[in-house]
């Protein structure tokens, strides 16, 4: 497709932005990208440091006459009036300036939600980057989303939306998908010279992968004995579990099992890694989304925490011309793997927020249901009173292991977990037991409120009713 015309005929419009947890990561990067695409601009930027802000937007090359640090909402709209880039604290003032849609990237589950909720019921459109948020009250916001007549989004550049995508052209063309999902944040190079392994700045021996860089005739065995290899690093990110919690909710794809495989495996093998297990590979059924860990070689490219879709090859003499031109196929020739190997943040964001706007699109699903959801178990005993700390680079919660639970294997009760983030334990858990709503003493309500009538709509098969607000 030639994406020059997907936006034509659209006039000239400008499209307004607001960004909170503008001063992050993801932020940055669509703020970088932002002044070299003509029709986008940032209306109103939140974040609880603002100087720090300003500082970075300076660095970026925004004009520093047109950077209004805001302290309430007449010096906001007086700010939009003049044509400068309002800078704010408090993410109440955003609704001060004119936009057209919100960019929600704090990464906080109760500030976030209360964010995207004031957008949607306001009549303007979200594109949800904290992914965190939308595992517990992503439901509830596409329901407000629909009844406000505008757009609740994944946004494009991370991998929820970039799988979405990749499985939807996949559905389009009428592959039959097996599994579904990413790779893990950090690839495991492997450095024969040395015997060693790095995952990101960490290295540890590991001389046993010598002989383990084939998948050899027991594809499990090889898989079981490299796990084995690197158990000194760290497996299994929340944040991961957190994205495909995103994905199941937008396509129904769903966990194969609730810590999911996390198999390390190289490019090259997924398509045997992802069969079934009468087929040799890990699968106990169809329809799985997993996450793997990438292994290489120090001179040979990343996955660089890509997405993939796995199908099954019909037409051996179609597929077998596609092997012969480099394409991932089973060694026995029934799977294929197809994989778009980056997912660039925000500088590719743009795409969902003029989608958004000017088409009235999202770039996820379009019928977001019940199908999974992220919850906790206790990794050790839990007394009464423990404070549920959530922190870190990829949001984990203290003491607790995330999962990822089919519907089917969801008690009622369970806790989303980053419900149970930040909450307080009113009674002891005991390790291994899943955190549920009774055991948390103080829930924070919108979230708790999001979370139940979200599931009640949009339980898997459900009719859709009217959000409740």
């Amino acid at each position: 497709m030639n994406l020059h015309h997907l936006f034509a005929g659209t006039g000239d419009r400008t499209v307004r932005y607001a960004l909170s947890g503008a001063g992050g990561g993801f932020a940055r990067t669509l703020l970088a990208q932002t002044p070299r695409i003509g029709r986008l601009a940032p209306a109103v930027l939140c974040d609880r440091d603002v100087e720090r802000l300003r500082d970075m937007l300076v660095e970026l090359g925004y004009p520093a006459d047109r950077l209004a640090v805001c302290a309430d909402a007449d010096e906001v709209a007086r700010a939009a009036e003049q044509g400068s880039v309002a800078l704010v604290a408090d993410g109440a003032l955003l609704p001060a300036a004119p936009w057209d849609i919100l960019v929600e990237a704090t990464g906080s589950p109760a500030d976030g939600y209360a964010m995207a909720r004031e957008a949607l019921t306001g009549g303007r459109h979200v594109a949800m980057v904290s992914k965190e948020v939308d595992s517990v009250a992503g439901l509830h916001l596409a329901d407000l989303a629909r009844d406000n007549g505008v757009v609740y989004t994944t946004a494009d550049g991370d991998q929820p939306a970039n799988l979405i995508a990749l499985v939807t052209w996949a559905e389009l063309l009428g592959l039959d998908i097996v599994a579904i999902g990413k790779s893990s944040e950090y690839d495991l190079v492997f450095d024969p010279a040395t015997g060693s392994v790095t995952q990101l700045d960490t290295t540890v021996p590991a001389p046993e992968l010598a002989g383990l860089l084939g998948l050899g005739s027991d594809v499990r065995a090889t898989l079981a004995a490299r796990a084995a290899a690197v158990t000194a690093l760290p497996t299994g990110a929340t944040a991961d579990y957190c994205e495909m919690a995103v994905v199941a909710t937008g396509t129904g794809f769903r966990p194969d099992v609730e810590r999911l495989h996390y198999p390390v495996a190289r490019i090259a093998e997924l398509a045997d890694v992802y069969s079934l297990r009468e087929d040799g590979g890990v699968l106990h059924r169809t329809g799985a989304v997993d996450v793997f860990s990438a292994l290489r070689l120090p001179d040979e490219a990343s996955f660089a925490g890509g997405v993939f879709v796995v199908v099954r090859t019909g037409d051996p003499v179609t597929w077998e011309t596609l092997r012969g031109k480099g394409h991932v196929v089973s060694r026995d020739g029934r799977y294929a793997a197809i994989y778009l190997p980056y997912h660039l943040m925000g500088v590719e964001t743009p795409v969902s927020l003029l989608s958004a706007v000017l088409h009235g699109r999202p770039s996820g699903g379009t019928d977001p249901r019940a199908h999974a959801m992220l919850a906790g178990r206790a990794k050790r005993d839990l007394p009464a009173g423990t404070v549920l700390d959530m922190g870190g680079h990829h949001h984990d919660v203290t003491g607790v292991q995330a999962v990822l639970l089919r519907d089917e294997d969801a008690p009622a009760d369970a806790a989303p977990l980053y419900l149970a983030a930040h909450a307080t334990l009113g009674r002891d858990v005991r390790a291994g037991a899943l955190i549920t709503l009774d055991d948390l003493a103080d829930p924070e309500t919108d979230l708790l409120h999001a979370w139940t009538s979200g599931r009640a709509s949009r339980a898997t098969g459900a009719p859709v009713p009217h959000a409740s607000r």
